[in-house]
Parts: C-alpha cells; structure tokens; sequence
C-alpha cells in the first residue's frame, strides 16, 4: 500500500452510501459484479469487472478520487488519481 495525497483531504468520517447497489446498473439492466464507494460523495458503483464500469466513469465524471470495496468483509481502498491502493 502507499500515501497518496488525496487521503488526506478525505470527509471524515466518510460519507453514508448514496444506495445499496449501483444505480446506474439498476437504471440499465445490468448486474454489478462487485461495489465500490466513493470516500468523497458516497456514490456506489460497479467495478471494472462489471460491463459498464460505473465506479471509474464516476471518477472520469467527477475527479473524486479514492474509494473503497463496498463488499461484506473488505475495506481495501483505491486511489484513481494515483493508480494505487491506498
């Protein structure tokens, strides 16, 4: 793992899930293959292992850029901006 410079500047404590799933895979049909959170807004979204990718596109759309796995038992954390776990 290393330090970025965007944990630092992270809401703590960190925001409350805006969903329990991905809504933008609900609105197309889709089904997430695993959940991520953005530690900046609190928006869930699927992973890249997911057809449509909606955690990075919400990275892209908006420049928040660290999350963590919103999976039962995992607290990993991913910086977009740093290509890093973090």
């Amino acid at each position: 793992m290393s330090e970025c410079t965007h944990v630092p500047e992270l809401p703590r404590p960190e925001p409350a899930p805006l969903s329990e799933t991905c809504r933008e895979c609900l609105a197309a049909g889709s089904h997430p293959v695993q959940l991520r959170l953005c530690l900046v807004c609190g928006h869930v979204g699927c992973c890249d292992s997911s057809p449509y990718r909606h955690a990075t596109g919400h990275f892209a759309a908006t420049g928040h850029p660290v999350m963590r796995s919103f999976e039962p038992g995992e607290s990993w954390r991913w910086c977009f901006a740093d290509q890093a776990l973090v």
